[in-house]
């Protein structure tokens, strides 16, 4: 079962940005109760689309740097990057069907 992954500013780069495959990022903090609905949705769709989605957490509080880098300015927001670019960016708790919405063509894409 895949779990979304613990993500730092220090390993982004290679985690994130050089992924084979599409990532979906969720940017959070432990303060934040917005986060922790969306959470159990992130966790879900790191299980249901294991080897073709790579799902990262990053705590905004511990690693500023790449939020900032990408004007993060409210949380839960999810990013989804495909080949190291944001191809979509979702702010705010969403249901889950949301999130698939948004993240679902992108990956029918990479696996035709």
């Amino acid at each position: 079962m895949a779990k979304p992954l613990d993500v730092t500013d220090a390993d982004f780069q290679k985690e994130v940005l050089e992924s084979d495959v599409p990532v979906l990022v969720d940017f959070w903090a432990d303060w934040c109760h917005p986060c922790r609905i969306v959470a159990p949705f992130v966790k879900e769709i790191a299980t249901e689309q294991e080897g073709v989605l790579k799902v990262a957490k990053v705590d905004v509080d511990e690693n500023p740097a790449v939020p900032g880098r990408y004007g993060i300015v409210g949380i839960p927001t999810l990013m989804l990057f495909k080949g190291g670019k944001v191809v979509e960016r979702i702010v705010g708790a969403q249901p889950k069907e949301s999130i698939l919405a948004k993240v679902m063509p992108h990956l029918e894409k990479a696996a035709a």
